[in-house]
Parts: C-alpha cells; sequence; structure tokens
C-alpha cells in the first residue's frame, strides 16, 4: 500500500452525531448475543465447539449451511461466511471468521454477510478474528484453509434484484487452474473470459462447449495442476456424458482450442495471460516506510484517527488497550480493538477501516480490494503478531 497522508478528525465520525449510547455496553451485548443464539446457522451444537471448517452462504438475508463437500467452491455472485476453529492447547479454542465478497456480489449480501460474521462474533463471546475477504484480492490465510479453491460465474438470487448476464447463444465456459503463488499446495480454480488471449504457457486451462470438453495443458504446467485440472473433467462429465480430450500445447492438435476460442489467425507459439487479481502478482507485505499506525479514540469527546507512527517499525507496546488501532502493514490493514476500548470506538472500527481504505483509494486505485482484519486484545492471531514482528 503507497505512503498517503491525513485521516485527522474525521468530521462524520463525531460523538454528538451518533446515536450510540448503548453500543459496545453489557446490556447491547446480551442484546446481540441473545440474537445470536437464536440463529439456527450457529446453533447446530458444533460452531464453537469443534475444531475445524464451517461454511455458509448469504441467501436472501440469510445465512444457508454450504455442503462439506463443496467447501473452496465459490460464486463470483455470492458472499460467504467462513469459521476456522482450531485448538489452542487442551480446553480452548481459537476463532477465525472470513466473510468474503465475490466481485459481482450485491449491497445487500455484502451487508448480510458483515452483520452477521460480527453476529457470530458475539455468539463466540468476542474471541474471534475477523476477517473481510475479497474475491480479486484473498489473503493467504484464507486461500490456506482450503486444499483447492474454484471461483465460478453466477450465484443465488438476492432479497434484491440481482443483475443477471444474458445468455449466450453459445455456452462456452474456460476454466483457468493454477497453483497459488504463495499458499502452499492450493491449486486454484478460475473462471475467465472464453477467449485465446486468456491462454497462458504456465497453466492448465479446461474449456466447457456444452457438447464436448478440451483440456489444454500449458507447456510449462505442473504435474498438480494437470491432476486438479483432470478432477475438475471428472466432476463434470458425472453431470453429463460428454466426450472429452486432452491436448498438450506441444502437440499441432491443440491449436484447435486455440480456435474455439477465437484465435485462428493468431500463430503465436507461446501464450502468456495475467492470472485474476492478486493471484496475480501476490503482495508480499509493504516496505518499511509504507506501514502507518493510526490511533482510533474519542478521549477528547470527538471521535478521531490520529496517525501514531509513519514508516517506523510498530511493536506491540504502541497499542493501548484504551483505545482501537488501524495497523496498514502494507498489504492489509489490520484493525486491533483494546479491550477497554469504549463502545463508540468498537461499534464504528468496520466503518472507519473502510474510510481509510476510500481515502488510499484516491491515490492507489484497488485500495479498495485490500483484507481488512480485526483482532481482539488477549486473542491476537499469530499472523498480526508475525505482522508485528517484520
Amino acid at each position: 500500500m503507497a505512503p498517503h497522508e491525513g485521516l485527522v478528525h474525521p468530521k462524520e465520525y463525531d460523538i454528538k452525531d451518533s446515536n450510540v449510547e448503548l453500543i459496545g455496553t453489557d446490556l447491547d451485548h446480551r442484546v446481540k448475543y441473545n440474537s445470536a443464539s437464536t440463529e439456527p446457522a450457529w446453533n447446530d451444537g458444533k460452531v464453537g465447539q469443534t475444531p475445524g471448517l464451517f461454511i455458509w452462504r448469504v441467501e436472501n438475508f440469510e445465512v444457508v449451511p454450504w455442503p462439506k463437500e463443496r467447501a473452496g467452491e465459490f460464486y463470483d455472485g455470492d458472499s460467504y461466511i467462513v469459521l476456522h476453529t482450531y485448538k489452542v492447547g487442551d480446553d480452548k479454542f481459537g476463532h477465525d471468521i472470513f466473510f468474503w465478497l465475490g466481485s459481482k456480489t450485491t449491497q445487500d449480501e455484502a451487508g448480510t454477510a458483515a452483520y452477521k460474521t460480527v453476529e457470530l462474533d458475539e455468539f463466540l463471546h468476542g474471541a474471534a478474528t475477523q476477517h473481510r475477504e475479497t474475491q480479486q484480492r484473498p489473503s493467504d490465510e484464507f486461500i490456506a484453509l482450503f486444499r483447492h479453491v474454484s471461483i465460478r460465474a453466477g450465484g443465488v438470487r438476492s432479497g434484491f434484484t440481482h443483475v443477471e448476464p444474458e445468455e449466450p447463444k453459445e455456452v462456452l465456459t474456460l476454466l483457468r487452474v493454477f497453483k497459488h503463488p504463495s499458499a502452499g499446495r492450493s491449486i486454484i480454480v478460475y473462471e475467465v473470459e472464453p477467449t485465446w488471449e486468456s491462454l497462458d504457457d504456465n497453466d492448465v486451462f479446461v474449456l466447457d462447449k456444452g457438447d464436448k470438453i478440451w483440456v489444454w495443458q500449458g507447456k510449462n504446467c505442473s504435474p498438480m495442476e494437470k491432476a486438479r485440472a483432470a478432477q475438475v473433467v471428472n466432476d463434470m462429465t458425472l453431470a453429463k456424458h460428454i466426450d472429452v480430450e486432452v491436448l498438450a500445447q506441444h502437440e499441432a492438435r491443440s491449436r484447435v482450442i486455440v480456435g474455439l476460442l477465437g484465435g485462428r489467425e493468431a500463430n503465436q507459439s507461446s501464450f502468456q495471460a495475467p492470472r485474476p487479481g492478486r493471484f496475480n502478482n501476490p503482495a508480499t507485505g509493504g516496505s518499511a516506510q509504507s506501514r502507518k499506525l493510526f490511533k482510533l479514540s474519542d478521549a477528547s469527546g470527538t471521535l478521531s484517527l490520529d496517525l501514531v507512527k509513519d514508516g517506523q517499525r510498530v511493536s506491540k507496546s504502541d497499542l493501548d488497550g484504551n483505545d482501537v488501532f488501524l495497523y496498514d502493514s502494507g498489504d492489509r490493514l489490520w484493525v486491533w480493538e483494546g479491550a477497554a476500548a469504549s463502545k463508540q470506538e468498537k461499534a464504528l472500527w468496520l466503518k472507519v477501516a473502510q474510510y481509510y481504505i476510500r481515502q488510499i483509494q484516491e491515490s492507489v486505485a484497488e485500495a479498495y480490494l485490500t483484507p481488512i482484519i480485526k483482532v481482539a486484545e488477549g486473542y491476537e492471531s499469530p499472523s498480526f503478531l508475525k505482522a508485528l514482528e517484520v
């Protein structure tokens, strides 16, 4: 994230203009917990009590359990909530809650996902780390939860109008299969534009033409990518019995696939296409010069966001349990919530974080894709502590 200025005393967050007298109080927490305790999605006897992965999709303002066998499968028109519960010691659990926003999800779906994430955190007694994830720039922590990730076009209809593309006269779907550049052994299956310009020597592509499935193996693709593509094709042929043809790029016949994708006139022997979003240029962490630490405090009577450190190393000793801090580490925005922070500071963390991102967007167009992660004092995640050490 590039260096940026300002963000002092944002007027819209003046306490006098906010009707939030009870937010953050014991009564507020009890009300929210009671609401969460009646949510069927959280009350299956396993959520929060059993280690593992739990996934829900937002459908018509409700959270609906996602089939376990489809873990890692997402649609760009939807929003999802993913809970990862893991053991910490012998008798304690740690929790990470991710709400994942597809690139074409609607405002009501995204809003429901954010609201329900807060509710789930309340159900877990505020002990969870909350993550806002976007399709175009998912964090390594999110991708590492799944052995395989598949991102396809489409999605469930929302409570509001969900824009649907017109059906093409000929069904043509192109899937790009590639290894994630930094998240372990994760293999990504990503639906891309069905054109020959989407091809790349380094990856495998699956072309579903409706009446036949073609597999194009780039000359530099890996065995893992070939194996994953084979699994994808197997799943597709279970649903419809059609012919499949696998062609390696070095085979002369592989030009058939290029032609089917509109490249009959293309005569190159090598193909290069950027991978989608952050899969193309994975973030490696910002330089020390780009990192910033802000304090969100209402001690003066007006909620303000003040720059505390700019370019210097940030450590846990810089954090005060009486306030909320925003730490821009370069590739993501961390929100650290002090245990004794005020009700207003705790209530507005996401709104302030999004406001901060909007300011950066004036100079960095894709800043809105930045992962936002909230950690609570005493429940800091290993990835947050690591971000402070770098």
